[in-house]
């Protein structure tokens, strides 16, 4: 009879431990679903600029509106390039973003390292307040930065969009600062065994083992360059030093009703931003995971 109970147990159990893998397969089948069509909503602006930019005027004002356009005109591109100049708007784009890169990864990983590694007088007082001026909103400082710039004769110069890169940025060293702590002690007493100096281990140790961090520094500052508008707007004056907001916002006064070039121009500048991000996508990922420094 006992046999007969522990079978009938045992049929049970299995038959619940089936109930629960079906259930668990439903429910990740439901919120796939949920997330792919949340994520085509949120694609549908983007779909809607790229189909209008291969539209003809007249059948972006047709009614009813299509989705899909019947012809394509990539001409739409070629006018809007050409026209709006963007040839240099994204030289001086990529110039900006490119020092913005260098310089963010060199302050903010130097002095990172500093608090993460090196046991100073202060260094919790100064962390506190390095963080504390992440509280501060950036149009507080925006007057009396130009007042400073423009008594350094830098209006209508790159300076006041790059200069301030090499003084680092409060939410990346913080960000970084958590990589370097997980980084283990004994590789840097190590290399100090050795005879490196805190500048050699900086370079030829931490930097290699922190590219994730590194990569997401990179991608966060180049994108922020790249999409800055209030800064360009402010300090440049000169057309030939538009960058591609500036130059995206005075192509659109002059083709103001002209709604496919204006989204073929949107497209030009959004793409690379786009791009960027999805083939580093990975690194930037891996980059917030602040354990990830324990990998390689």
């Amino acid at each position: 009879m006992s046999l007969l109970a522990a079978g009938e147990q045992s049929r049970r159990k299995k038959l619940s431990v089936t109930h629960r893998r079906v259930r668990s397969k439903w429910a990740a089948v439901l919120l796939y679903t949920v997330m792919i069509g949340l994520g085509l909503l949120l694609l549908t602006p983007l779909f809607w600029m790229l189909s209008t930019s291969l539209k003809s005027m007249q059948e972006i004002m047709s009614y009813p509106p299509t989705l899909f356009p019947k012809v394509i005109h990539f001409e739409n591109y070629q006018h809007a390039w050409e026209k709006g100049n963007f040839a240099r708007y994204t030289l001086n784009t990529l110039l900006l973003a490119g020092v913005g890169v260098f310089s963010h990864v060199l302050s903010n990983t130097f002095v990172a390292y500093g608090f993460a590694k090196i046991r100073f007088p202060g260094k919790k007082l100064l962390f506190s307040v390095m963080l504390g001026t992440m509280m501060i909103p950036s149009f507080v400082t925006l007057i009396p930065q130009y007042i400073l710039f423009s008594k350094l004769s830098w209006i209508n110069t790159y300076y006041p969009l790059t200069v301030p890169g090499f003084f680092g940025s409060a939410f990346q060293i913080f960000l970084i600062r958590q990589f370097f702590l997980t980084i283990p002690n004994e590789l840097i007493e190590a290399g100090k065994v050795d005879g490196a100096s805190h500048y050699r281990i900086w370079w030829q140790l931490m930097l290699p083992l922190s590219m994730p961090v590194i990569a997401t520094i990179a991608i966060m500052t180049f994108q922020g360059a790249w999409n800055d508008f209030t800064g360009p707007l402010i300090y440049i004056n000169s057309e030939s030093l538009f960058n591609l907001q500036i130059g995206l916002q005075s192509f659109k006064g002059t083709e103001s009703t002209q709604w496919h070039y204006l989204m073929a121009g949107s497209v030009i500048v959004l793409l690379p931003v786009v791009l960027l991000f999805f083939f580093f996508q990975k690194y930037f990922i891996e980059g917030m995971n602040i354990t990830a420094g324990t990998k390689g």
